[in-house]
């Protein structure tokens, strides 16, 4: 068993923790730990890491700051499962301007297959020409449409990924992606810009073409970054914003 100065240990040039932290997104990658599914006690885990207990202990600290686990407390540790609360909380940024927050009701309004372009490919990591899935989604918020969802993904990782599937889903779209084939969403990053609106998105929100909308473009990535979802979001916000509360890190 090391001490707790093997914290700062570097192993291939990468601090211990670090290493330790690899080691157990491996795990959960591999389905040796399942989304739900408790934690190891910290005793046993350290044991099977050779490390100390405040060692192991940063490790999942950085897992849980990545949203890979989660503590509840009183209870443990456990694999982040992708709920509807989770996705809300942790991926839904829209709000209404008093700060009411709401889940939205979904309308699938597209499923298709079509072909990835430059821009598409780039972004989820697939060459040009690749084969991708195209879903379109109107979200309503307190009883309007203020979002239209434009998904991408890559058909290899989505084997068997049919319209039905999508639609009749129990939850979110990202727990349809850990449970059903796999995949589970650890990152994602957003870029946002302001666009006008084209006519079939104007009609859709109910706005004048050329209405200024808020684009979100967010890239979701499973273990090892791995791009599994491309998704523009055109939001109206005559009445709705971005909101995201950001905590610093060290």
């Amino acid at each position: 068993m090391q001490t707790n100065s093997d914290v700062a240990s570097p192993v291939g040039g990468t601090h211990l923790y670090k290493h330790i932290e690899q080691e157990l997104t491996q795990s959960i990658h591999q389905g040796q730990y399942k989304p739900g599914d408790p934690l190891p006690a910290e005793k046993f885990l350290a044991q099977r890491f050779g490390v100390s207990i405040g060692t192991l202990r940063k490790a999942v600290d950085s897992l849980v700051g990545r949203g890979v686990l989660l503590r509840q407390q009183g209870r443990g540790t456990f694999v982040a499962r992708h709920n509807k609360d989770r996705y809300l909380f942790a991926y839904f940024h829209v709000v209404r301007q008093d700060g009411v927050k709401t889940y939205p009701l979904l309308e699938l309004a597209l499923f298709t297959h079509t072909k990835a372009d430059k821009q598409v490919a780039k972004r989820l990591d697939v060459g040009t020409g690749s084969r991708v899935f195209k879903l379109v989604n109107i979200l309503h918020l307190h009883g309007r449409r203020v979002v239209i969802d434009e998904i991408y993904l890559p058909e290899k990782m989505f084997p068997d990924l049919t319209k039905s599937i999508v639609r009749d889903r129990p939850s979110t779209l990202y727990q349809l992606y850990q449970e059903q084939f796999g995949l589970t969403v650890v990152k994602a990053e957003e870029r946002l810009r302001a666009v006008k609106a084209d006519a079939l998105k104007a009609s859709t929100l109910n706005v004048p073409e050329g209405e200024p909308l808020l684009q979100v473009i967010r890239v979701a990535q499973s273990f090892n970054q791995q791009p599994i979802e491309l998704r523009y979001s055109f939001v109206n916000t005559s009445d709705y914003e971005y909101f995201a509360e950001l905590t610093p890190t060290a």
